[in-house]
C-alpha cells in the first residue's frame, strides 16, 4: 500500500478515536499490524499527525480559546483567562506523574494484553458511570475549583497506561468529581491541547529533520485527514452526549478488547 494512503487511513484512525473514550492506542495497534510503516517514521508520523487533532480543537472552539474573539470587554478577557488557567493547572498532574513514572509504565505495561483488560476495564466503568454519580454540581468550566481541576488531571494521567484513553479518563475523574456530562467532555477537548502538542512538539524536534520528501508528504496528508475527520467527531460527539450517555462507548471498548484478544491469543504467537 503507498505511504500517503497509509497516511490516510492512520488519519481517520487518528481523528475518529483522539476525542472518543475509545483508546486510540488500542485501534493502532489493531491496524499497526497490516499497514507496517517504515521503522524510524512510524513514531513521528504517529505523534505528529496528531497536531491536526489538536488544531481541530483550536478552531472549533476558537471564540472561547482566544482573546482577540472573545474581547467584548473585560468580562470576555476575564472567561479567556479563566479557561487557560484551568487548563494548565489540569495538566500538573500528568506532567509530574509523566515525568516520574512514564519510562517505567512504558517499559513494563506497553502490551497488547494491557491495552486489552484496560479497554475492557474502562468499558464497564462507562457502562456503570451514571449510577455512580450523583446530580452534577459543576455546569461550567469557569465555576470548577482548583482543586477539582487537579482531581481531573490525577485522572488524567492514569491515561499514561496504554488502553485506557486521555478522554475517558479525564471524562470518567470529572463526571465522578460531580462534572457535567457536557462540561467534562468539552474540557477534556481543553486539556488535549497543551498535552499532545508537547508530545507531537518533541518528536517533530528530535526526529523530523530526518524524513524524506515522500515522508514529509505522508506527514502532511495524515494531518489535514486528521483535522478534517477530528473536527467532525468534536460536533458530533458534543451534539450526542446532550442527549445520550456513555454506554455505547462502554460496550464497544469491551468488543475491542474481546478483538485484542482473539487476535492475541490466534494470530500473535
Amino acid at each position: 500500500m503507498p505511504l500517503c494512503l497509509k497516511a490516510i487511513v492512520l488519519g481517520i484512525i487518528q481523528g475518529l478515536t483522539e476525542f472518543l473514550p475509545i483508546s486510540s492506542t488500542g485501534h493502532m495497534i489493531i491496524v499497526d499490524e497490516y499497514l507496517k510503516l517504515p521503522e524510524g517514521f512510524r513514531e513521528t508520523f504517529l505523534v505528529v499527525v496528531q497536531l491536526g487533532s489538536i488544531l481541530s480543537v483550536l478552531v472549533y472552539f476558537h471564540s472561547k480559546l482566544f482573546p482577540a474573539e472573545l474581547f467584548k470587554g473585560k468580562s470576555g478577557l476575564m472567561d479567556a483567562w479563566g479557561l487557560w488557567w484551568r487548563v494548565a493547572l489540569g495538566v500538573v498532574p500528568a506532567i509530574v506523574l509523566g515525568g516520574l513514572f512514564g519510562s517505567w509504565i512504558k517499559g513494563k505495561l506497553y502490551s497488547t494484553a494491557t491495552v486489552a483488560t484496560t479497554l475492557a476495564l474502562g468499558g464497564v466503568i462507562l457502562l456503570f458511570i451514571e449510577r455512580l454519580v450523583k446530580k452534577a454540581k459543576y455546569t461550567e468550566i469557569r465555576s470548577m475549583p482548583p482543586s477539582l481541576i487537579l482531581g481531573i488531571g490525577l485522572a488524567q494521567a492514569f491515561a499514561m497506561v496504554p488502553g485506557v484513553s486521555r478522554s475517558a479518563a479525564t471524562i470518567i475523574g470529572a463526571l465522578l468529581l460531580g462534572v457535567s456530562r457536557e462540561a467534562a467532555v468539552e474540557y477534556s477537548f481543553y486539556l488535549a491541547i497543551p498535552t499532545m502538542f508537547a508530545a507531537s512538539a518533541y518528536s517533530l524536534l528530535k526526529e523530523g529533520a530526518a524524513l524524506s520528501g515522500q515522508q514529509w508528504l505522508a506527514v502532511g496528508v495524515g494531518f489535514v485527514v486528521a483535522f478534517l475527520v477530528a473536527w467532525a467527531v468534536i460536533a458530533f460527539f458534543i451534539s450526542y452526549i446532550r442527549r445520550h450517555d456513555f454506554r455505547m462507548f462502554g460496550w464497544y471498548r469491551i468488543a475491542l478488547a474481546a478483538i485484542l484478544l482473539i487476535w492475541l491469543c490466534f494470530c500473535h504467537r
